[in-house]
């Protein structure tokens, strides 16, 4: 039986927590060379890092789906600064053997992202999610991977993803960073969560037109009907189901995690299945302030209800 991974501890890197691996091989990453046709994904973690993914990839091959079946996720797209007990499987030795372009993904706030990206005028593409779900996915994520730091019980870790204490830090502070730059920098998209539930073609050729590669209708539909959360789910080359069990604890949470709501479809106002009405009002008091100086137009639900669902 193989032994259970070791969950890890989070030190300071440059003022961001980052897990101790990480943080012991951080200058490699900083020193990361990127090329002028590398893509970079940026995403807060559980933002809908895979899902953009598969969309970048779908429409970086016309929509074939067999050719985004050739490799798992984090094998066609490594994850920049994420570092293994085995060097061979860490993101920068899986990218220091691929040719460019290459499509990268990394969870680092925007001041820690390798200067060689902005250096060499790479795009990037920035995805969002409103922070009470993403906290919510984050600490279902935590629990099963058992190599994040240990999350406790949930009212303990709402209040340190407030504090930006969790892993890669302040989502404040790591959404108002890209949001910033984006104004000034037109390789940056940036998008929604939110959106993408709400209208996911429309957003899918907003990628494509980003990237520069037209896409027909029907090739449009097809990469929407791929990465419908059941297609994704179903498919093992973006559901990382070739993790191993030592890793991901999947008693506790499955990586795609279903919702089930009488209010919601899908995963947009989950946070109301977990925040009490004291979490809630403390959240948003927390939220209205830390947001003052940065309106981002973030959605809290996509669908009208008896409750309140927005900020």
């Amino acid at each position: 039986m193989e032994n259970k991974a070791t969950r890890n501890a989070v030190v300071d890197v440059r003022g961001v927590p980052l897990q101790v691996p990480i943080a012991k091989y951080f200058t490699r990453v900083d020193e990361f060379q990127a090329h002028k046709d590398d893509l970079l994904i940026a995403t807060y973690p559980k933002a809908g890092t895979t899902w953009t993914q598969e969309i970048v990839d779908l429409i970086l091959n016309k929509g074939n789906e067999e050719k985004c079946r050739r490799a798992p996720t984090h094998v066609r797209m490594p994850f920049l600064e994420m570092t293994t007990l085995d060097p061979a499987e860490s993101g920068m030795a899986k990218l220091e053997k691929m040719a460019p372009p290459r499509v990268i993904k990394t969870h680092l706030p925007i001041q820690l992202v390798p200067r060689s990206f902005w250096e060499a005028g790479c795009k990037v593409i920035y995805m969002a999610r409103n922070p009470k779900d993403n906290v919510v996915s984050y600490f279902h994520f935590d629990c099963m991977n058992l190599t994040q730091p240990e999350p406790g019980p949930w009212p303990e870790y709402l209040k340190k993803f407030m504090k930006g204490e969790l892993g890669w830090g302040s989502w404040y502070d790591h959404v108002k960073g890209f949001w910033r730059e984006k104004q000034k920098n037109k390789n940056i998209l940036y998008l929604f969560y939110e959106d993408m539930k709400e209208d996911p073609s429309r957003e899918v050729l907003r990628i494509a037109e980003f990237l520069g590669k037209p896409l027909s209708k029907s090739v449009v539909d097809d990469i929407v009907h791929l990465t419908t959360f059941d297609s994704m789910r179903d498919n093992p080359m973006a559901n990382y189901s070739t993790i191993p069990d030592s890793v991901f604890d999947r008693k506790a949470s499955e990586f795609m995690r279903k919702v089930y709501s009488y209010v919601f479809i899908g995963e947009v106002g989950d946070w109301q299945n977990y925040f009490s009405p004291q979490e809630d009002a403390e959240f948003e008091e927390h939220y209205h302030r830390t947001m003052a100086d940065t309106p981002i137009p973030f959605k809290f639900c996509l669908h009208k209800t008896t409750t309140k669902c927005s900020l």
